[in-house]
């Protein structure tokens, strides 16, 4: 199979006084570290050492002693700027010496066929009455009171509960909860149970015969059929708010004052979020006709480092829910290599991404000066409440804020 041509092999050979002062220098050094009966520690000669633990021994330590010295060589004698770590190989070592090869990996070949005209139009933005009058509704929902009613539980309701599950005659781990609060409709128990929870009223008992689905988390209960004894304490309903001032400043919109200066406000607000959604759907759009466009090999070495850089912003992500990566593998009977099988394309496709912006960003020679950086990391700090120096520093250095400005330029290319 052919050899790629953004890889390439360096070969470094160290060899006579060199290594002989290398193998020197290593002895001196892991001497001091064994212990060598009828020598005091750091003591006994060399032929001695050799003897007992072998002269490949010494060779092994010399050969990772002498490692970072042969990168070192390997970067001067490569021409070329390589994109990630070389991969090395020993191919062999002894006393007479050392010899690596070291595996540059270059910037691959990026084509693209166009980057203009792509066909890509920004989604248009329309905010209707219907939709204010939705997120008003939410919002009146997010803030109702529960207050006990008297009568039947209707859906919609909330019933406070003691519950027992049985399979047959025994009672099944994980089945049982007192003065548990359960909305009606919310979906959140197995099926049958909430709709059987429907007409019951306080004081009310009942046994509730349902089946686990299939694909229920918990073998042992995957398609059973079980009765939960139930019991209801309480019905309590929804009580909304009004649309008054004092719902107004409960939503921290203290310069509304009519239900009218309300909708208005909403629906800037949904306007705004429209346009922000808008925007990003935009640029989504052409970045994925700009990827129909390039053609690009994504060498092997990098889609594993990205996968390695995704897997830790997961485990992030995790921690914020309170759970750890064991966790979550555990849960889903999943694993490493599988949440990595999922994330691939998506990793493949994030460098094949980055190669065409930076194709595009040297074709148009796309330059941004450290006073523009500068002033975009003062008006970007002004946003966020920082300093300018805090911002750039969070931001990852200048560099990096220049070269997001960079990319910044490549997609109004793109729009225009």
């Amino acid at each position: 199979m052919a050899k790629a041509k953004n890889i390439h092999e360096v070969t470094i050979e160290i060899s006579g006084d060199e290594w002989n002062k290398i193998l020197d220098n290593t002895f001196k050094k892991v001497i001091k570290t064994v212990k060598i009966d009828g020598f005091r520690q750091g003591k006994a000669p060399r032929s001695v050492f050799e003897k007992k633990y072998g002269k490949q021994a010494l060779v092994s330590e010399a050969t990772e002693g002498s490692l970072q010295m042969a990168y070192e060589k390997a970067l001067k004698k490569f021409d070329g700027t390589p994109i990630i770590q070389p991969r090395v190989e020993v191919v062999k070592a002894d006393l007479d010496g050392v010899t690596y090869k070291f595996i540059f990996t270059t910037k691959p070949e990026v084509k693209i066929n166009k980057y203009t005209d792509l066909g890509v139009k920004k989604p248009s933005v329309k905010v209707t009455d219907k939709d204010v009058e939705a997120e008003i509704e939410n919002a009146r929902k997010q803030y109702a009171d529960l207050q006990v009613k008297e009568g039947k539980a209707e859906n919609g309701d909330t019933v406070i509960i003691d519950f027992e599950g049985f399979d047959g005659d025994k009672a099944f781990d994980g089945g049982k909860a007192e003065n548990y609060s359960l909305e009606l409709g919310s979906h959140s128990f197995i099926p049958g149970f909430e709709e059987a929870l429907v007409g019951l009223k306080s004081g009310d008992k009942k046994d509730v015969k349902v089946t686990f689905p299939e694909d229920y988390h918990a073998a042992e209960l995957k398609g059973k059929p079980v009765v939960f004894k139930v019991t209801v304490h309480e019905v309590k309903t929804k009580v909304y708010p009004e649309l008054d001032e004092e719902f107004f400043k409960d939503l921290g919109l203290d310069d509304v004052k009519t239900v009218e200066d309300l909708k208005k406000t909403v629906k800037e607000a949904l306007k705004a979020q429209k346009e922000y959604d808008a925007e990003n759907k935009y640029v989504d759009d052409l970045f994925e006709a700009l990827l129909k466009e390039t053609t690009v090999e994504v060498p092997h070495e990098l889609i594993h480092e990205e996968l390695d850089r995704m897997v830790e912003q997961y485990e992030e992500r995790l921690k914020m829910q309170g759970l750890t990566l064991e966790q979550f593998y555990k849960y889903t009977n999943s694993s490493e290599d599988a949440l990595k099988a999922q994330m691939h394309d998506e990793a493949e496709k994030r460098i094949k991404l980055r190669f065409a912006i930076e194709e595009i960003i040297d074709k148009e020679k796309i330059e941004v000066t450290d006073e523009e950086a500068d002033k975009d990391a003062e008006e970007k700090a002004k946003k966020h409440n920082m300093d300018k120096d805090e911002y750039i520093k969070a931001f990852g250095g200048l560099e990096m804020l220049k070269y997001d400005l960079k990319v910044e330029k490549v997609i109004e290319m793109l729009k225009k």
